[in-house]
């Protein structure tokens, strides 16, 4: 192999060295369940794309989403999913929001950040 190929192929290695990714850890998993779980169990409802949703098709929604994450490799953390699946719509870059009864309307992002802290919390 002379020097050129070489060198391109050290380039294609590097390039492509970080793009491989790994699936989620079981800890990851866990954690995404019970984030997309957590509107299952409360009165809040879910706005995607200016209509508003109850905690079922959200959570419907979110699990599609977070299906084809996994399906294309692209959600390895719970944080990921949040960014990637739970924040805004793919579609229209709109983000999401949240309102439970008796608390402030507030983005979704936001909503499912509290919810991962309080997951990491010790008992």
């Amino acid at each position: 192999m002379d020097i050129r190929c070489s060198a391109l192929l050290a380039m294609l290695m590097a390039a492509t060295a970080g793009s491989a990714s790994a699936a989620p850890s079981e800890a990851a998993r866990r954690e995404i369940g019970a984030l997309i779980g957590a509107l299952d169990g409360s009165s809040c409802r879910f706005q995607r794309n200016g209509s508003w949703h109850d905690a079922a098709e959200a959570r419907a929604h979110l699990q599609r989403k977070y299906d084809y994450l996994l399906k294309k490799d692209k959600v390895d953390t719970a944080e990921q999913f949040i960014e990637r699946a739970a924040s805004q719509s793919s579609i229209s870059g709109k983000a999401y929001r949240i309102a439970c009864p008796g608390q402030p309307e507030q983005t979704a992002a936001a909503w499912f950040g509290a919810r991962l802290q309080a997951l990491r919390q010790p008992h």
